[in-house]
């Protein structure tokens, strides 16, 4: 397992996000414009609505995938952390003082 510096320091998160708010902007214009458009563009405007849907679709399983992946590589450096120095330390602090163990 290898730290990726590029999914940990946020810029492909916000270049991505705000493709996103792009392409949710667009296709909020096209839903509000289609009561005003002539019958022979409404399917143009429909495709471009679904070609829009289908980006953002693709865009946050993207997302979800690379935080999954994420959330794996914390998990496996999890199972290789020691806590029994922190349990025992916090074992020894929840013992009532006089008690064996205890302060």
């Amino acid at each position: 397992m290898m730290y990726s510096p590029g999914l940990m320091d946020g810029e492909q998160g916000t270049d991505n996000i705000e493709r996103l708010e792009e392409r949710l902007a667009e296709l909020e214009r096209l839903a509000e414009g289609l009561e005003s458009i002539s019958d022979s563009e409404i399917v143009g405007t429909l495709d471009r609505a679904v070609a829009l849907l289908e980006e953002i679709n693709q865009r946050l399983e993207a997302g979800l995938l690379d935080v999954e992946g994420e959330a794996r590589e914390l998990d496996d450096l999890l199972e290789r952390v020691d806590f029994g120095p922190f349990d025992a330390a916090l074992q020894d602090l929840e013992q009532p003082p006089g008690e064996p163990g205890g302060s």
